[in-house]
């Protein structure tokens, strides 16, 4: 059986133009003739096609493709080992370039979209695309993780800068009570709770005491949570747990 180049255009999904310029330069020549002298593209001429348009898509150019094909020994097996192999190459490659813009996409939602330096002079060390994919598993879809992001997408870094500059001076807070030996249940120390309840609430979304509860947990579950107090003073987190459990209950 054999195919007429209108035809053999439509199967493959290119123009009657790209099979002749194939065939002029070689690469595709028609293995059977009309009396007229018309193209009539055999079984073999498909297959070859095929490869053709494959390696095409893998980005290589017509005259890599001619010594490729035309390669002494090479069979339809060695073809499809090598296609493997690249293709193998081209998905780790296109997994990797999905895993970074998958990362700035969370990065800006979550309205961190700044420079490397605005981001250090914001930050510091500390890098908050780290923890964007587990927030998004432990609370994606929640009403607090959507409200947070339609909140933080809106911030700049002057913004930022305030952040963490209020929730520095909350920390120190706790660490000067903790320092002078204020009790974790006394007034100073729940009004300190009660402002980083109130931070939270205002920079990220409503932070209600059974929440707040939650994450006085994690403060002390998780180590790098803990380590935000315990790199400041030794037992602070458990303080600071302490403290928002009893501002809790207090307004309870």
């Amino acid at each position: 059986m054999s195919y007429s180049v209108g035809e053999v255009a439509r199967l493959a999904g290119v123009t009657v133009r790209t099979l002749h310029h194939y065939d002029e330069i070689g690469l595709l020549s028609p293995g059977e003739r009309t009396v007229a002298g018309y193209r009539r593209y055999t079984e073999p001429d498909l297959e070859r096609l095929q490869q053709v348009l494959f390696y095409r898509e893998l980005g290589f150019s017509l005259e890599e493709i001619a010594v490729i094909l035309d390669e002494p020994g090479a069979d339809p097996m060695t073809h499809l080992r090598r296609q493997h192999e690249l293709l193998r190459r081209r998905i780790g490659r296109l997994e990797e370039m999905r895993t970074a813009v998958e990362r700035a996409m969370e990065a800006h939602t979550m309205g961190i979209d700044l420079t490397p330096q605005e981001r250090f002079e914001v930050f510091g060390e500390f890098d908050p695309d780290q923890y964007a994919d587990e927030a998004r598993e432990r609370w994606g879809g929640t009403e607090a993780f959507e409200q947070s992001r339609a909140r933080t997408a809106r911030y700049t870094k002057d913004d930022w800068k305030t952040i963490t500059g209020e929730a520095g001076e909350i920390t120190a807070a706790f660490a000067a009570a903790y320092a002078e030996g204020a009790p974790a249940d006394g007034d100073r120390a729940r009004q300190i709770a009660e402002r980083h309840r109130a931070h939270i609430t205002r920079w990220f979304y409503d932070c209600t005491y059974e929440i707040h509860k939650g994450l006085a947990e994690m403060y002390v579950g998780d180590p790098r949570f803990a380590a935000n107090y315990e790199n400041v003073a030794a037992g602070l987190s458990h303080y600071v747990r302490d403290a928002i459990r009893a501002n809790a209950d207090h307004a309870a």
